[in-house]
């Protein structure tokens, strides 16, 4: 049997374990507060880079020196679990040398906690505000999915039908590749504010598409039914060179030199031009026989370009026929007509509030004198017409010129 004095010992030996143990599992539920904090904290951080990567510098930061801390404290319970292993017996003393121990660390890993708690509290507005912007990402990802969608069964209906959809195609491809980034983990890397502007170019790309694709059809008949008017115009200048080529006799026969020495080699230009225009029309044709629609866009405007320029070319010469003609039978009645333009900004200049202002008086009063110099230009057995009708139009536009100032300047002052 036990003496008292054992009994009493073995007593404080129970006790002694008991608060050791007791201790021991305290830690263990502080150490594991503070692995679910540091855990928690660590994914709060690391979604808050994801949303706003320019702000995230300081709070990781932050978060290293906390999860620093926290690592050290979890060390510090691992060795004195590793120091006190309650399940031998010990002496009063060595429980109680663990029990403290336990209570120590203890203390340790719930201060540790408690800043890991405070940091995430500090965070947490932040974070707030982020996920509530965050929410409006998905229906924007549903939308753009939706719109790659209608872009690719645009991209299939135009190939199907024969038309050459590289162009839509290459445009989905891109749409595609900025869907797969801002859709991936942690939003590719892009931050919230850059997942949203990413969101938005991905419909703008599948929307240009798709757009794209159901323009080729149009795009087609346009170019069939350009080709058939750039024929049909191609004939008409065509038919203008002869006119063309008469007219010029006509200048050489009844003109000097200088009425048509600037027109010389109009008929060939024309000629030249129209050949051109065939030239670029057959390329029309031949690149719309193999649906390559942009190419055949880019001949028939090639082919307006020159029909125009010979058009252009071919009014040049009648246009100067009819005018030298008209100055021929009648030199005043041109003259007359600019005249009436000169009286105009002169009776504008003279409306003014006191009077016409000098600078125009003087400029206007230059432009008379040389309407009445102008038929002097008219002498000689071969008067140059085109001096003459060239020299009136430069008096009409000075006198424009002059009515512009006027205006401009009465406007400014009011």
């Amino acid at each position: 049997m036990l003496g008292a004095g054992d009994a009493r010992r073995r007593g404080r030996g129970a006790q002694a374990a008991d608060a050791a143990v007791q201790a021991r599992d305290a830690a263990a539920a502080a150490f594991y507060d503070m692995d679910q904090a540091q855990k928690y904290v660590e994914g709060r951080v690391t979604l808050f880079a994801d949303l706003d990567g320019a702000a995230a510098a300081p709070v990781r930061t932050e978060f290293d020196g906390l999860s620093r801390e926290a690592d050290a404290a979890a060390s510090a319970y691992i060795a004195v679990v590793d120091a006190h292993d309650l399940a031998a017996d010990r002496t009063p003393a060595e429980y109680d040398a663990a029990r403290r121990a336990f209570l120590a660390v203890t203390d340790r890993l719930r201060e540790v906690t408690g800043r890991l708690n405070a940091f995430a509290e500090r965070l947490a507005p932040r974070m707030r505000r982020l996920e509530a912007a965050l929410d409006r990402l998905p229906p924007r990802l549903a939308a753009d999915r939706a719109a790659v969608a209608a872009a690719d069964a645009a991209v299939a209906r135009a190939r199907h039908a024969g038309f050459d959809a590289a162009g839509p195609e290459a445009q989905l491809a891109r749409a595609r590749e900025a869907l797969a980034l801002v859709g991936s983990p942690g939003l590719g890397g892009l931050g919230l504010a850059g997942a949203m502007e990413k969101a938005e170019e991905v419909r703008r790309l599948a929307d240009r598409a798709r757009e794209a694709a159901e323009e080729l059809p149009k795009q087609a008949e346009k170019v069939r039914n350009g080709i058939t008017s750039v024929r049909t115009r191609v004939d008409v200048v065509e038919g203008r060179v002869e006119a063309v080529r008469q007219a010029m006799r006509q200048l050489l026969r009844g003109y000097s030199q200088a009425c048509w020495q600037d027109l010389r080699g109009a008929p060939e230009a024309v000629e030249a031009g129209v050949e051109r225009a065939r030239e670029r029309l057959a390329e029309a044709t031949a690149h719309a026989g193999r649906a390559e629609w942009r190419q055949a866009q880019q001949a028939l405007t090639a082919a307006r370009t020159e029909l125009n320029a010979a058009d252009r070319r071919a009014g040049q010469v009648t246009g100067r026929v009819t005018r030298l003609e008209e100055a021929a039978a009648d030199p005043a009645k041109p003259a007359e007509k600019v005249r009436f333009a000169v009286r105009d900004a002169q009776r504008l200049a003279v409306a003014a509030p006191g009077g016409p202002a000098p600078h125009h008086a003087r400029a206007l009063d230059a432009l008379v004198e040389r309407l009445e110099k102008a038929p002097s230009l008219l002498t000689g057995p071969h008067p140059d017409y085109w001096g003459y009708l060239r020299e009136l139009d430069a008096i009409k536009t000075a006198a424009g010129d002059v009515v512009t100032r006027i205006r401009a300047e009465r406007a400014a002052g009011a």
